[in-house]
């Protein structure tokens, strides 16, 4: 009897731990390359989004600029910031100036790609203007591979998977 019993919640445990490891979200990594363009002033605070197919912000995938006094400059993503705030300290390197590039990795959930979402870049300086779609585009296949270009201090932005 306490060898059904054993070999009942084995199997229990078993199912449990398959089901767990397949709901982990799938997940691949990209390097994504920033070239800005060559303004004169501050380094740049951009941040990296995931939005919904309704336009609603849904996760920060990365941060460029480290000091939070000046997320409110990058207005819009601020305001999902504040009413969700994450830990995006792991996801935060340093702001980049004009004329320079950025290499950062981003995660991206597999799931999310030819779904209808789009990657905003927003972008702010000190003392100038803020872009909110700085660059946006469609979370598709194709735009992974492809360049983009960029409309305020980001010239463009390329992937590539790591």
């Amino acid at each position: 009897m306490i060898s059904n019993f054993l070999k009942t919640a084995f199997v229990v445990v078993a199912l449990v731990c398959v089901q767990s490891a397949t709901s982990v979200a799938q997940t691949t990594k990209y390097k994504c390359m920033i070239q800005m363009t060559n303004y004169m002033g501050d380094g740049a605070y951009i941040v990296i989004s995931l939005i919904d197919s309704k336009g609603a912000y849904e996760k920060t995938l990365y941060v460029l600029g480290s000091d939070k006094k000046w997320y409110k400059t990058i207005k819009e993503w601020n305001k999902f910031y504040l009413k969700k705030p994450a830990a995006v300290n792991a996801i935060t390197g340093a702001s980049v100036t004009g004329g320079d590039r950025a290499v950062n990795v981003i995660e991206i959930e597999n799931a999310k790609i030819d779904k209808g979402y789009k990657l905003r870049f927003e972008s702010a300086v000190e003392d100038k203007a803020y872009n909110l779609k700085d660059v946006e585009i469609p979370l598709t296949t194709e735009t992974l591979a492809a360049k983009t270009e960029g409309t305020g201090y980001i010239r463009y932005v390329r992937f590539s998977a790591n």
